[in-house]
């Protein structure tokens, strides 16, 4: 889809549309906004009932599950409150903030060690819509730039933290490893188990190399 499109983007505008509901919310469009982005495209949404499923949609961030949490808290303490909150949210979190608490919030971000990507929407369908997309730290740097950048209304999304899970090799693939080894190489065998498998190649070759001595 990216590829035919591609062909026909140069000075162009493209229109994104999907029969029932909208973009990227329970329907394709993921892939091609994160390419657009990528090549700095201009990318923008029309209108819509809310900011929430617009900056959802212009983040350039996972959103197949997200949460909105409402707006940061005036309060400090009340922020640090919410960013330890985030530390173990796996979605895509949404924030309503106004510019004169963004930047604090952000340092709030970093020093809760939630250093993550984020993207900052500002003034969304209006004259001066722009987002900010990156990690904390980049945000916070580009957005100081120009004080400018702080005002109007901003909604804040946050990447969730990152699922890490470990695959081990149990006693069923080994007898598989062993067996493949009888008839391709070490190399082959490594190749063909990650694929079936998923476990990473550096623990698939520690095993095999086990087995075939």
């Amino acid at each position: 889809m990216i590829k035919r499109i591609e062909k026909y983007q140069y000075n162009s505008a493209i229109a994104l549309i999907s029969d029932a509901g909208s973009p990227l919310i329970s329907d394709p469009g993921y892939n091609l906004i994160q390419d657009y982005i990528k090549k700095n495209l201009y990318v923008t949404t029309i209108p819509g009932p809310s900011s929430i499923l617009s900056s959802l949609q212009l983040s350039g961030l996972p959103i197949n599950n997200f949460e909105f949490f409402g707006f940061v808290s005036k309060s400090i303490s009340n922020m640090n409150s919410q960013a330890k909150k985030l530390q173990n949210v796996i979605a895509t979190s949404v924030f309503f903030i106004s510019g004169n608490r963004l930047v604090s919030f952000l340092k709030i971000l970093l020093d809760a060690k939630i250093n993550r990507k984020v993207a900052v929407c500002k003034e969304l369908t209006k004259k001066n819509e722009r987002v900010f997309r990156g990690y904390i730290k980049k945000i916070i740097d580009e957005i100081n730039i120009d004080k400018s950048n702080l005002k109007g209304e901003f909604t804040l999304l946050i990447q969730g933290k990152e699922r890490k899970t470990k695959i081990t090799i149990q006693t069923t693939t080994e007898a598989q490893i062993k067996k493949l080894l009888k008839k391709f190489s070490l190399t082959e065998v490594v190749e063909i188990v990650h694929r079936l498998t998923d476990i990473s190649k550096k623990e698939i070759y520690k095993k095999a190399l086990q087995l075939k001595k």
